[in-house]
């Protein structure tokens, strides 16, 4: 029964992405494609440089189902958040967000988003935030 809820979730973020969309005045942008599956996200954030914090976030891209949703739960785990916390999230955090169990070519789709996130953390190299 929970993974039929964990697979509905991931729908509905599909259909209808949480902060999806272009942001103006990001401070940090990363982007990362997936050529196994055509998957690539571009995550953009906005910082509030007084609190060291992640004062807006969105994405844009496309993908399939787990790609999207992720990006999406993504997202809303790092509004709000300090930096430094933002920097400590691991591949396995995002793995959880997702709920359900995952093949090895879903989990490269699941952290698309996030190896995004490394790249505007980490400009100019392909590291994620953390291992």
């Amino acid at each position: 029964m929970a993974y039929d809820m964990y697979q509905e979730l991931i729908l509905q973020h599909y259909r209808s992405p949480h902060n999806f969309g272009e942001l103006a005045g990001a401070d940090l942008v990363g982007e990362e494609s997936n050529p196994l599956c055509g998957d690539r996200i571009r995550l953009q954030l906005k910082l509030d440089p007084a609190r060291s914090t992640v004062e807006a976030v969105r994405f844009d891209g496309d993908g399939c189902a787990i790609s999207v949703a992720s990006a999406s739960l993504l997202t809303d785990r790092l509004k709000g958040r300090p930096l430094a916390e933002v920097s400590k999230l691991t591949r396995d955090d995002v793995i959880q967000l997702l709920g359900i169990p995952l093949s090895p070519v879903r989990v490269k789709c699941a952290l698309t988003g996030f190896s995004a996130l490394g790249r505007a953390l980490h400009p100019g190299s392909a590291e994620e935030p953390s291992a």
